[in-house]
């Protein structure tokens, strides 16, 4: 293993359970942009370049609420995770292993949030696209077709209790799709399952434009959803299990 891989698993480790998905294939699941490296060469979380201008999703999702979004709360907890990261470390050099726990829950949820969001932009571009190859054949095979998958995991969003999301999954175990239900940020359903396309209904994610309408917002990703990312995502998952 290269120097900068063994940096990128260790830090990948030290967020604990990162909200139950397995960060060696998180670590593994690179896909070719630059959204994905969460560390840099001394271990510590960064925050990469939007993929595209912030006004590139317009009109489907505003450039200011794309600007809050991806700056200050993306941003926020990429902060808050070095903070955690550093505080843990600390406890362990002071010996004053009474705090751990807290930050230890505290890294959780913050770094489980910047994974979700470095998958969330680049889930998305500006244009229609559609499916195909082994990734639709995927979803046609674990949930009859398309349009009954995407009726799942659109309802699976729209009707989460309080900020979360709705996830796309490979369940190595299983070797099928899934559609799960994530509570905040660190909360999913199954245990191992890595994430292909994230859907994020946290009010911030949707309220300068949409108001109290998630249920509009949502219906509104599913037309700019990138399946080619989603794809290369599946792709690089299944050769984990190969």
């Amino acid at each position: 293993m290269k120097r900068s891989e063994f940096i990128q698993s260790t830090a990948l480790w030290a967020a604990g359970s990162v909200s139950s998905i397995n960060a060696a294939s998180f670590n593994q699941n690179l896909v070719s942009n630059d959204m994905d490296k969460l560390v840099d060469a001394q271990g510590n979380y960064i925050l990469q370049s939007l993929p595209y201008q912030e006004s590139f999703l317009e009109p489907y999702m505003d450039s200011e609420t794309v600007h809050l979004h991806y700056t200050f709360h993306h941003g926020g907890a990429v902060k808050g995770a070095n903070k955690d990261l550093q505080m843990i470390k600390k406890a362990l050099d002071e010996n004053n292993l009474e705090t751990v726990d807290y930050w230890t829950k505290k890294l959780t949820l913050h770094f489980s949030s910047h994974i979700l969001h470095s998958i969330f932009w680049t889930n998305l571009t500006n244009k229609k696209l559609n499916p195909t190859g082994e990734l639709l054949n995927r979803i046609e095979k674990s949930f009859g077709s398309l349009d009954r998958m995407l009726a799942l995991l659109a309802e699976t969003s729209k009707n989460l209790d309080g900020n979360g999301w709705g996830i796309l999954a490979y369940q190595p175990y299983s070797n099928s799709l899934v559609v799960l239900q994530c509570e905040n940020h660190e909360k999913l359903t199954q245990w191992g399952c890595i994430p292909l396309l994230v859907i994020d209904v946290w009010e911030h994610a949707y309220y300068l434009k949409y108001k109290n309408k998630r249920a509009d917002f949502v219906d509104t990703m599913f037309q700019i959803i990138n399946w080619d990312n989603v794809a290369q995502r599946l792709s690089n998952a299944l050769k984990l299990t190969q």
